[in-house]
């Protein structure tokens, strides 16, 4: 995860809060909150190399697909859930949201918008967008539900899902008030802070 990314995040996360990470990937982020927050962290993975990667790195994981495991949690009482960049690999990504904000008093989530510019070139010339946060062909990539910036923020009104706060980052992966000016159009990913 790219270290400005993972710095927003940062920012929103109480200290010594209990947190937990929906594809957790290799754990940098939650073993980077763990040392700087003194967060109690728990994964939630289903790759076998990168759940070996949080292992090493002392972060606890479980091996648990989102769209079939987040309900499994909610007796747990988190302060905060994270799903970053991976939203858009799930089956349903409303139900994962409401899953979410029902284990926890907020959530962070981020995703690549597919409406940024260069993506809709892309498009226009015929062919799916391969970018540094969409990297993969589309018969390769595990991104099923693609969206952009508006989509996912009607998803949140239509689900009476509270923004309280938003970043977009340009594809340097930088905060700039040019981007959010028309985030739509000229965001790469967006960032956000979630709650019910």
């Amino acid at each position: 995860m790219a270290i400005k990314l993972s710095k927003i995040i940062n920012n929103w996360v109480p200290d010594d809060s209990k947190v937990i990470d929906f594809g957790c990937g290799d754990g940098s982020l939650l073993k980077e909150l763990m040392d700087t927050k003194k967060v109690l962290g728990y994964g939630v993975e289903i790759n076998d190399t990168k759940i070996q990667k949080c292992i090493a790195k002392g972060v606890p994981v479980i091996k648990q697909d989102i769209d079939l495991g987040i309900n499994e949690f909610e007796s747990s009482n988190f302060d905060l859930s994270i799903m970053a960049r991976s939203i858009q690999c799930l089956k349903n990504p409303a139900n994962a949201l409401k899953g979410m904000l029902k284990l926890s008093k907020r959530c962070v989530v981020t995703l690549p918008n597919l409406g940024y510019w260069r993506c809709r070139l892309n498009i226009l010339s015929g062919e799916m967008p391969v970018t540094p946060e969409l990297p993969s062909s589309w018969y390769e990539t595990e991104n099923i539900h693609l969206c952009t910036i508006k989509d996912f923020e009607k998803l949140c009104i239509d689900e009476n899902i509270k923004i309280k706060d938003k970043v977009f980052l340009n594809k340097k992966g930088d905060q700039s008030k040019f981007v959010s000016i028309k985030p739509n159009l000229l965001a790469v990913e967006g960032v956000y802070l979630l709650e019910k």
